[in-house]
């Protein structure tokens, strides 16, 4: 059997379904060959930067050339890429699929559907011609059961159409050292104990509730801990721009960094409003930092019993869970423990394992 997976979004600026598609097409080919699973367009592998390509400039512009030629001429140009393959397995960058394989996706979440007032008008549009695209799919893959059940329930897709295979955690959040730690934290000139949230700055992220949470700390919590968000500036409100530039802020920060850093605070929160899967999570959970996340969509399901569980739009439970979280080092220890437990069935190789088991079926 032979895969061609959609890998358009490796070339353009992305966060989790980049993320995804490179460790999951990594440990696919360790599993069944470079022979059987090949990429649309043909890439050469460089080191993941959520920021750029992962492909020389040239062949970046080349590749993506191709890609609107295929998806807004009549020109089989993907027809042509996928020639010999078995299996079509699709991204949202992809409008016009070929017609020769089957034709397999992946739903990563519902987002724009569940909260379409938090998104661009390009999201939106995007979304919907790929919810096009998911309905003549053979079969398809989900990251979670809600993300499934929302699918189902939103798009009238059957449920028997759709497989739940969970994603992987990066190996480097099982391995942080404390020297790798430390290095991080000097690095970013982080002296005091740190509450972390780590993603882009958007509305769905829900860092307004966060920071307006944290500053409704005891005084003497924030003398003893910092606040501290990472990730690019995504589509945000000048509200919560000014929020952001108020505690301290790092801005993007490399893939090499995300595990240590994430091993290094004390605390990790993320209440967002809705997530597919909710990677930042599954590896604050893997690194053995201790979660506050939402109790809504995938992240109740992602995190089992390993995290505090919150209503994302109530600032006084985010606050109190934060508290209670930032006083009790016994209760950090106990999360820590259980979240590398619940981390422990979330790995790549097992993904590309049942990846390959669902295409073969």
């Amino acid at each position: 059997m032979r895969v061609a997976i959609d890998a358009a979004p490796l070339l353009v600026r992305s966060a989790g379904v980049k993320n995804y598609l490179y460790y999951w097409i990594e440990s696919l080919r360790k599993l069944a060959g470079a022979d059987a699973v090949r990429t649309v367009p043909s890439l050469p592998w460089g080191p993941l930067d959520h920021n750029r390509s992962i492909a020389p400039r040239w062949r970046t512009t080349w590749a993506l050339g191709f890609r609107a030629l295929a998806n807004y001429t009549s020109l089989p140009v993907l027809e042509w890429q996928t020639r010999g393959a078995d299996v079509f397995h699709a991204t949202n960058l992809a409008r016009r699929p070929p017609r020769g394989p089957k034709l397999t996706a992946t739903i990563h979440d519902l987002t724009t559907r569940a909260m379409p007032e938090l998104h661009s008008r390009a999201n939106l549009l995007a979304d919907r011609a790929f919810e096009a695209l998911l309905r003549r799919a053979d079969a398809l893959m989900a990251d979670s059961e809600s993300t499934k059940n929302d699918a189902v329930r939103a798009l009238g897709l059957k449920p028997e159409r759709i497989k739940v295979i969970y994603l992987g955690i990066a190996p480097a959040f099982f391995a942080v050292t404390p020297a790798d730690a430390a290095r991080v934290r000097e690095r970013y000139g982080l002296e005091r104990p740190f509450l972390l949230s780590v993603g882009t700055i958007e509305p769905r992220k829900n860092i307004d509730t966060l920071v307006r949470a944290w500053r409704a700390l005891p005084a003497s919590l924030k003398e003893q801990f910092d606040l501290v968000l990472a990730g690019p500036m995504g589509w945000a409100s000048a509200e919560t721009v000014s929020l952001v530039r108020s505690v301290r802020y790092l801005g993007y920060i490399p893939e090499s960094d995300v595990a240590p850093l994430t091993a290094a605070a004390a605390v990790f929160a993320y209440p967002s409003l809705y997530e597919g899967f909710g990677f930042p999570v599954a590896q604050a959970l893997a690194a053995g930092t201790p979660v506050v996340t939402s109790n809504v969509s995938s992240l109740p399901e992602v995190a089992g019993d390993a995290a505090l569980l919150v209503d994302p739009r109530s600032e006084r439970e985010l606050r109190d869970a934060l508290e209670r979280l930032l006083l009790s080092s016994d209760l950090r220890g106990e999360l820590a423990a259980r979240g590398r437990r619940q981390a422990a069935q979330f790995t790549w190789e097992e993904c590309a394992r049942k990846s390959w088991e669902f295409w073969q079926s």
